[in-house]
């Protein structure tokens, strides 16, 4: 019975897929830009790769609590620059894949935090209504931050609030199908498989390392490597006694870190 449910919500989840990279291609204007065969082999190729995004980042994010989003959405958008799709459909396709992935696992991490907060699935009835409500929840999230999103991108925009990894894609389409492109990707995948070998599956070291190269700011890499050495220490002196305030101190700190930047943009934001 739950393989069933799970292989049924996939293959809707597949379909529903195709649906959004058609209406994509629509409202996009790609019907324009593109010969009909090359529009339905967009649709089916987005579709696929958000597929296969949403799989993958979501696997990684349970193994670790580390997902690989802009990795997998960089390697689908330049398997989409060697099929040569024209800069518009791959910046809609960049977009689509890259908003799956993240959106599984965080969804992902919301019901694992739930079912352990509920006792670990004990009483079924009470799991499957806690699922109901925090699906719910997800959902009125979800419409509220369209028209916030709406609302403030373009301050964000003005003081060149813009991710690393935008850049990174934003790059990656300017420069297009050039000769070396796919080999290039080739030779760098090598040590980040190896890299990624040695930290195992539950270690994400590969997207880790990737992500350093993106941050310009060395104090970012200094917290990590203070995190890690406090959480060795704790561990040895503590043992498994020390974990609960471990997480909670990692809690405080994120909550801490989340207020201060949501507060600091609004401020400067209104500001300007």
């Amino acid at each position: 019975q739950p393989d069933s449910a799970v292989s049924k919500a996939l293959g809707l989840g597949a379909v529903g897929y195709i649906a959004i990279a058609a209406f994509l291609a629509l409202i996009g204007g790609l019907f324009s830009e593109m010969s009909l065969p090359m529009l339905a082999l967009f649709v089916i190729y987005a579709a696929f790769a958000a597929f296969v995004h949403e799989l993958i980042v979501g696997i990684a994010a349970m193994h670790s609590g580390w997902f690989p989003a802009f990795a997998v959405a960089l390697i689908t958008l330049i398997v989409g620059i060697l099929i040569g799709f024209p800069p518009l459909a791959l910046c809609i396709l960049t977009g689509f894949t890259a908003a799956t992935g993240p959106a599984f696992a965080d969804m992902g991490f919301d019901l694992k935090a739930g079912f352990i907060l509920r006792g670990y699935g004990e009483d079924l009835r009470q799991e499957l209504l806690g699922r109901r409500i925090q699906l719910f929840a997800a959902l009125i999230a979800f419409l509220i931050a369209i028209p916030v999103v709406y609302l403030s991108y373009h301050s964000y925009f003005l003081q060149d609030l813009i991710p690393p990894v935008a850049r990174v894609y934003a790059k990656t389409i300017e420069a297009g199908a050039q000769p070396g492109i796919a080999w290039s990707l080739l030779i760098w995948a090598i040590p980040g498989a190896v890299v990624q070998l040695i930290g195992g599956p539950k270690r994400q070291l590969g997207v880790l390392l990737a992500t350093g190269l993106l941050i310009n700011n060395a104090l970012a890499g200094w917290a990590v490597l203070m995190g890690i050495a406090l959480r060795v220490a704790i561990l040895r002196r503590w043992g498994d006694r020390g974990r609960t305030p471990m997480e909670i101190m990692a809690a405080g700190f994120i909550a801490g870190d989340a207020l201060y930047n949501f507060f600091s943009s609004i401020f400067s934001s209104k500001g300007k």
